[in-house]
């Protein structure tokens, strides 16, 4: 196949995703979301390193007009940029156990780097260490969520691209 109908066949993949993000969040299911898997499959398998990034961004972007936007979004889109730096590195290391590492991995960094946003421009919680570590237990809870949509979706965006790859419908 063509390099353009690769390029469209993972934006039309990310797309989706990013739909599944505007579902999820109508079910209530809290962070269960593909948002880390967009970035790190968008990383891994975007040739263009500008679209890497920009591609997750509008996705984001555009789902969140829907959502509404809200004073996290700078935190949330700049750990999005971090876990497309993580596809980055996952590019030529795409292995099940690799993608399961990246994917624990961007989770993580989420939910440091989110919780300690929250933590610092939020007035409810205490400027000091014991109010930073409320901040992160409180947040315990969707952490758990946040660990289960990265390795779901990036289970069905690697697997999903894996699969019509084997079907010789795209090359790498």
């Amino acid at each position: 196949m063509k390099p353009n109908n690769r390029i469209l066949i993972i934006v039309l993949m990310i797309i989706g995703a990013a739909a599944c993000r505007l579902i999820t969040n109508y079910l209530h299911l809290w962070n269960f979301t593909p948002i880390a898997a967009i970035g790190l499959f968008a990383g891994a398998t975007l040739k263009d390193k500008k679209l890497s990034f920009l591609v997750p961004l509008v996705a984001m972007f555009l789902t969140d007009i829907i959502l509404g936007l809200h004073s996290g979004l700078f935190i949330i889109y700049f750990c999005m940029a971090l876990i497309t730096i993580i596809g980055i590195w996952l590019e030529k290391r795409q292995t099940v156990l690799n993608i399961l590492r990246a994917s624990l991995l961007s989770s993580v960094l989420f939910y440091i780097l989110t919780n300690f946003f929250v933590w610092f421009q939020n007035p409810l919680h205490a400027q000091n260490i014991q109010g930073l570590i409320s901040c992160y237990t409180i947040a315990i809870p969707f952490f758990g969520n946040t660990v289960a949509g990265d390795l779901f979706f990036s289970g069905a965006l690697f697997g999903g691209y894996a699969l019509i790859k084997s079907r010789n419908t795209i090359t790498s």
